[in-house]
């Protein structure tokens, strides 16, 4: 039971009554688009304070970064900081009920021939209910597990790699090296490669060691170079099935705060190239449960005026995908985080009964 401070990382405390302006704040805006003013926000509270009053606490979480004045506008808009606090710490979410469930597991259970096509109708289903952009990763069918690597030294700077995938399949590639490497300094790279990584999944094995080694390549001593290059070669093929489908982009035209010309066609640029988003659900494929990157948190400019929320898909235990919805930043979260929630657990189950 919270008391009348609350503290949350990152977030100084804020009193009772401070966070109950917060939440009335935020509630009004997503409701109506517009800046909320002292007068409007003291009648919206329902407490007994003067607009006086009301001002120095909105210019209180205005310093606190929580707030801001939109151009020369009297009123004030929540940040993603201000909705970051009243997602964590203020938001009281509306389960589904059972019939609305219901009604999307019968929508989601329909009979499908492959999974892109399921993915194209729950993105669908998605978009439909939220009135927002519906996204949903392609399953990923198969984990590739690296067993084990080997690299033997051919002419011109080229180098012979053996990888042993899985239980017993092998794979046998030439790469093009920078430089001639010796028969020694190749064993010591895939003695490590092997140490470190062995039983792990490919994509798992190219996104921490790459991005891990990368960051200190300046630094590294002639061994570890040697691993970078042969490790930047022989994992740089991208999963086939990594992909996603997208629903209801047009959705967001009916949001003022995605209305200018020029967002739109930045984000659904960025839409069509894939890649900043796949980079986004790359994250939520590690993450449990729901997760909610509001404004600049997702460490995308295209995305600082969407919030997008995510939900990973589970069969067996292993994480297949991601789905979601991408909107404006003041979408109603109390509904859409249930949602997709339930969506994606839905989906998870379609694809265990329909085994596409």
């Amino acid at each position: 039971m919270p008391g009348t401070e609350s503290t949350l990382a990152g977030h100084p405390a804020l009193n009772e009554r401070t966070q109950h302006l917060l939440r009335a704040l935020v509630e009004r805006h997503i409701r109506d688009g517009q800046p909320v003013g002292s007068r409007t926000l003291a009648r919206d509270a329902g407490l007994d304070l003067s607009p006086a009053t009301v001002r120095n606490v909105m210019a209180d979480l205005e310093d606190l970064g929580y707030l801001r004045a939109p151009h020369t506008s009297a009123g004030r808009v929540p940040t993603a900081r201000g909705y970051r606090f009243f997602i964590d710490e203020l938001l009281h979410l509306r389960p589904l009920d059972h019939q609305s469930i219901e009604t999307l597991r019968q929508r989601i259970d329909r009979p499908v021939n492959n999974p892109a096509e399921l993915a194209r109708s729950v993105s669908d289903l998605l978009s439909g209910i939220t009135q927002l952009a519906g996204v949903v990763m392609l399953p990923r069918r198969n984990v590739t597990t690296l067993r084990q690597v080997e690299f033997l030294p051919l002419s011109e700077n080229r180098v012979l790699v053996i990888l042993v995938l899985n239980g017993q399949e092998v794979q046998n590639r030439i790469i093009q090296t920078q430089r001639s490497y010796s028969a020694a300094e190749l064993q010591q790279a895939a003695r490590y490669l092997n140490a470190q990584f062995t039983g792990k999944d490919i994509q798992q094995v190219r996104e921490s060691l790459l991005r891990d080694l990368r960051e200190t390549r300046d630094s590294l001593d002639r061994l570890m170079q040697t691993v970078v290059e042969m490790a930047e070669q022989t994992f740089e093929t991208e999963p086939e099935s990594e992909d996603y489908v997208l629903a209801g982009q047009t959705h967001l035209m009916q949001y003022a705060d995605l209305s200018d010309l020029d967002k739109l066609r930045q984000l659904f640029e960025a839409f069509h190239h894939k890649r900043d988003l796949l980079h986004l659900f790359d994250q939520s494929l590690r993450a449990d449960g729901v997760q909610i990157f509001i404004g600049e948190e997702s460490g995308f400019e295209v995305l600082e005026d969407c919030s997008v929320v995510t939900a990973p898909y589970s069969v067996a235990g292993q994480v297949l995908g991601v789905l979601g919805v991408i909107g404006p930043t003041r979408m109603a979260y109390d509904r859409v985080i249930p949602v997709v929630d339930v969506t994606a657990r839905l989906l998870a189950a379609a694809l265990i009964a329909q085994r596409v």
